[in-house]
């Protein structure tokens, strides 16, 4: 027997205010879409006891928050995943900034990041960070990413290899070709039509409970969907699947120069991230680490086991310094 089942979902009136005007001239007009987008954003976000910094760009401003704790202090730079902005991170800057220099962004046409021209690839989020980096003279930092961001770290470390002291990796997945057939490629090209032929109410309650198993996390997600509209949503995800997917392609090595962890929610149902992060250790025999009860967004739905992972990793990395050398002079990409 089918039974049908009734979808009722209340979302609490919210008010939004619009800001920043794009003026940037795009850098190829072959090379994108030329999409820009208002950015829409909450009245009263605050990121309590960081500082909020704009990196400008030809094609938009990147927003980004630091918290500085002292000087011998280790650098964890917090990289959301896709259409997730800095608050998906709250529970992490908020409990290691005392004892870890922390900086957390908004990437290009996320969160307070918008409007940003989608026509940038992986590479260049990775050449923004860095960039980003050397502004704040940031050297040797511990890149923490999830799921988007631990993808932007991979191509991080594959342009500038000896830049990077550690990497945290949040239920995200490898890189490197071997793990992904033809046909799971082909579709992530190919998602916008799909998710635009979703009723919005839907989408966002895909997006939610299909990424956290919390409370707290799903009304998180919530909010973070809802700075976008239904297009411009639909636009940011399939740009985002595209230009992993021809990360993927280009069969780089995407070796990781340094000690790196990884971190996946057991009840992760985001594609086959489980799957992917299992082959991973298998072949890699890199340290995994299943994080109870914990959806795909892990660091919300278990933030205090992930908090704990984070700083036993990130102190480890104290006791051999020779992963923590000051290598920020080299500057060759590959």
């Amino acid at each position: 027997m089918i039974g049908k089942t009734v979808i009722r979902i209340r979302f609490r009136k919210q008010k939004y205010q619009n800001s920043c005007e794009y003026s940037g001239e795009l850098r190829d007009i072959r090379d994108c879409e030329n999409k820009t987008y208002g950015c829409k954003k909450e009245k009263g976000i605050i990121v309590e006891n960081m500082e909020e910094k704009v990196y400008t760009t030809p094609y938009g401003k990147i927003y980004y928050w630091t918290a500085y704790s002292g000087k011998e202090k280790q650098w964890l730079i917090f990289l959301p995943g896709l259409t997730a902005d800095h608050r998906l991170f709250e529970k992490q800057t908020e409990a290691l900034r005392k004892d870890y220099n922390c900086m957390v962004w908004d990437a290009p046409a996320h969160g307070k990041s918008r409007p940003f021209t989608l026509c940038f690839t992986m590479e260049d989020m990775a050449d923004y960070l860095k960039q980003i980096l050397e502004r704040e003279g940031i050297f040797s930092p511990v890149l923490v990413g999830q799921s988007l961001g631990g993808y932007i770290s991979q191509v991080y470390m594959q342009r500038y290899p000896k830049s990077v002291s550690g990497f945290v990796s949040i239920d995200s997945c490898p890189l490197k070709r071997k793990y992904y057939t033809g046909a799971e490629l082909l579709m992530l090209k190919h998602t916008k039509w799909m998710y635009r032929s979703i009723p919005w109410k839907m989408l966002l309650k895909f997006g939610t409970e299909g990424t956290s198993e919390t409370k707290y996390g799903r009304k998180l997600m919530v909010r973070m969907m809802l700075s976008y509209g239904k297009k411009e949503y639909c636009d940011l995800a399939d740009h985002g699947f595209r230009i992993f997917a021809q990360a993927v392609e280009k069969k780089l090595p995407y070796e990781i120069p340094c000690p790196y962890l990884v971190l996946c929610g057991e009840k992760d149902a985001a594609g086959s991230a489980k799957r992917y992060n299992r082959n991973w250790k298998r072949r890699e025999h890199c340290m995994l680490v299943w994080i109870p009860e914990a959806g795909h967004n892990s660091c919300c739905d278990a933030p205090d086991f992930v908090n704990r992972h984070i700083k036993r990793f990130a102190d480890s990395l104290k006791k051999d310094r020779s992963y923590c050398e000051r290598r920020e002079q080299v500057t060759d990409r590959i």
